[in-house]
């Protein structure tokens, strides 16, 4: 029972590396997505080049993994983004801090993609769709410059997040990047939240976890 729980903490953990770490999202209802228009250029997710990961932590202990992008595209219309949609393969949930070849390390897999967490068998993607993008006005450089708005869809439960963002554009590519934490309770994974079940003590999972992805799209 005790590794059961310690398997746990990354549960906390999944998708979209590098604001200040720490942020939150805020998190409402889903929003309407954007919509490109036919002038728009289309910039398509490159997998090779692009990552994303997630950290998860408990009261005793953290696990960090990857999960893999299966799809993506951007559109830029006059030099902004007008809209955007990835999809996460979430079969591909990896474990990164514990050797491949450790028995441990595909228990706590298995458990992820159980209904515990994220219920791998019956929703086999995630995925992202933009909202809106805005541009942080007077921000340093080095530092996000866009708040990004967005549906997550997570278990076929669909929230709107909004979080800052690191973008840059050019001619050929788009590159953006982030890191952030969601309430992974807003998606219904509560295993092992102290909001849901009560003297959990030292087995308690936080609820908060912590999103980095570092995309690059290329035209």
């Amino acid at each position: 029972m005790k590794n059961k729980f310690f398997y746990s903490a990354i549960a906390a953990a999944f998708l979209f590396t590098s604001c200040s770490s720490g942020d939150s999202s805020k998190v409402e209802e889903k929003g309407e997505a954007a919509t490109a228009v036919a002038e728009a250029k289309s910039f398509t997710i490159d997998n090779s080049s692009s990552n994303v990961k997630w950290l998860a932590k408990k009261v005793t202990g953290e696990h960090n993994g990857s999960v893999a992008i299966k799809s993506g595209e951007f559109q830029v219309e006059n030099g902004s983004i007008s809209a955007g949609k990835f999809t996460l393969d979430m079969n591909t949930i990896t474990v990164l801090d514990i050797p491949a070849d450790d028995e441990s390390n595909a228990k706590l897999t298995g458990h992820l993609k159980s209904e515990d967490f994220f219920s791998v068998e019956a929703s086999p993607e995630a995925n992202f769709e933009i909202v809106s993008v805005e541009q942080i006005e007077g921000a340093a450089e080095g530092q996000p410059n866009y708040n990004v708005k967005g549906n997550l869809t997570i278990k076929g439960i669909t929230k709107a997040i909004t979080f800052p963002a690191t973008i840059n554009m050019s001619d050929n590519s788009v590159k953006a990047n982030a890191e952030f934490e969601i309430d992974r309770t807003e998606w219904d994974i509560r295993y092992g939240s102290g909001k849901f079940f009560q003297d959990l003590g030292d087995k308690t999972i936080y609820d908060n976890f912590t999103i980095m992805f570092d995309i690059e799209a290329k035209a």
